[in-house]
């Protein structure tokens, strides 16, 4: 079975499809729970969508 390619979003728009604040998933990047996935043009982290909103379903639990 193989994965779907992650969909690789910055920490703005991971928020717009989460409406987890930017620092919430800075502190999560920083602390290993998210997995950071290089940086955009503009220098902005890159975390794969699916994994953030995997991780925030498992803290609404």
């Amino acid at each position: 079975m193989s994965h779907p390619p992650p969909r690789l979003v910055d920490l703005y728009a991971a928020q717009v499809a989460t409406g987890i604040p930017p620092g919430t998933l800075r502190v999560w990047l920083h602390r290993g729970k998210l997995t950071h996935h290089g940086h955009d043009r503009a220098g902005r982290a890159l975390v794969d969508l699916a994994e953030v909103e995997a991780l925030a379903l498992s803290k609404a639990a």
